[in-house]
């Protein structure tokens, strides 16, 4: 059965996933030295922040047969359109000229492929690579597996494509290998994978059954919840390498792996959620113009739910969780601000550890200091309930307050569409 990590995770299912966090990618020259670092083959490869950087990179190279690679943290990169109008966020190059004449297109342009939405994302940065030619192309990758509730090791000799098409064409061709958390891929393990896989030469099964176990290694040593690597090649000379390589680290895990978050790239994601992160709040921008205030994520789906059932659009995710202060909420306030495309806002809080007095609070003092103009329906339950009511009956301010869920949402898609 194909591993449940292969589906490809919307914005919502991001947004509740475990912890409620973000998981960290990494560029694709960041991920071929960590690949090199464990001693796993891949193309020389070299990256270049400026057109005058990838003009040196090429001239030095050693030889004209190379490709141009944008980096930015998307797949369907080669299918892309830059927001310059130039297409392609991978091209061949043939001299150190037409480098710098790619690279010049490339940089400081957002890129827009199958996985960025409308607005793309911006290109910091270019990776040079030889170019190898492969006779054959694998796919593999190491995950969580929710099925076996473990690691595997994941692998098809139809690499090189979407591994969801061939998965669903012919399940047959996707091997799955349970892997053994503590002692890892044995090397019995890794060579019978390399031959199901269809590897002829005694040295090319060596080859890749080494770098299925350090694969592993890179997983384990540096809690990544994903290493992917399509194309995994045979080349014409009979070497195995890896062409390309997506990581997903573990945002659990900083705390004991500076050196793998020291290389976040945050011009990469969406301003507004690295702002709620700084304010431990989990928040996830959608295209919708009702802004939204919850705690807790299976109240946040709930309150989501009904505002679409209404014929809403919810503009974000915002989960204040348990333990927020009326200056989180003010927070919280500044961020769903920040998006023009919000007409109004609906809070929906059920107090159990959170106090809905708390939050009455900082939606008063809020709505004060920030001049709000924007409508504002809130629906409080739970604890210091009747207090919280009372103080924003109190503080005269156009705060329009329910105590049904459906009422209260049926109020806030109406204001947003007036």
């Amino acid at each position: 059965m194909l591993s449940a990590s292969f589906r490809k995770a919307g914005s919502l299912t991001r947004a509740v996933s475990a912890g409620q966090r973000r998981f960290l990618s990494i560029h694709e020259y960041q991920s071929v030295n960590l690949l090199n670092s464990y001693g796993i083959p891949t193309p020389k490869s070299i990256p270049a922040k400026t057109p005058e950087e990838a003009y040196e990179v090429a001239k030095n190279f050693g030889h004209d047969r190379l490709v141009i690679k944008a980096q930015v943290l998307a797949g369907g990169r080669g299918k892309g359109k830059f927001d310059n109008g130039f297409q392609g966020g991978v091209h061949m190059v043939g001299s150190p000229e037409q480098a710098k004449e790619l690279a010049g297109k490339m940089l400081g342009a957002s890129l827009i492929t199958k996985q960025t939405g409308a607005g793309g994302r911006v290109c910091n940065a270019v990776m040079l690579a030889e170019r190898r030619d492969p006779t054959h192309e694998y796919y593999v990758a190491v995950l969580n597996d929710r099925v076996t509730q473990g690691v595997v090791l994941v692998a098809s000799n139809q690499g090189g494509m979407n591994i969801e098409e061939v998965a669903a064409k012919d399940p047959d061709a996707i091997i799955t290998t349970p892997i053994d958390y503590e002692k890892g891929l044995s090397k019995e393990q890794a060579l019978g994978v390399a031959k199901k896989l269809g590897f002829k030469t005694a040295q090319a099964q060596d080859e890749a059954a080494d770098i299925f176990i350090n694969l592993y290694r890179i997983f384990k040593d540096k809690d990544a919840t994903q290493i992917e690597i399509n194309p995994m090649a045979e080349t014409a000379e009979g070497q195995v390498l890896c062409m390309d390589a997506k990581f997903g680290f573990d945002d659990n895990a900083e705390f004991r792996q500076q050196d793998v978050f020291n290389l976040r790239d945050i011009s990469q994601e969406e301003p507004s959620e690295v702002e709620a992160q700084k304010a431990n709040l989990n928040f996830i921008k959608l295209d919708g113009n009702i802004g939204c205030l919850v705690n807790g994520a299976g109240l946040a789906m709930a309150t989501m739910d009904v505002l679409s059932l209404h014929g809403g659009n919810p503009a974000n995710f915002l989960d204040c969780g348990g333990g927020a202060t009326p200056d989180t909420v003010k927070k919280a306030f500044e961020i769903l601000l920040s998006d023009p495309k919000v007409k109004s806002i609906f809070i929906n809080i059920f107090g159990g550890i959170m106090r809905c007095d708390y939050i009455a609070e900082g939606v008063i003092k809020a709505t004060k200091e920030l001049s709000l103009t924007i409508p504002l329906v809130v629906r409080l339950k739970g604890t210091k309930e009747a207090e919280a009511k009372q103080m924003i009956k109190d503080s005269g301010l156009k705060i329009i307050a329910f105590d049904s869920l459906d009422e209260a949402a049926e109020r806030a898609v109406h204001l947003a569409h007036a």
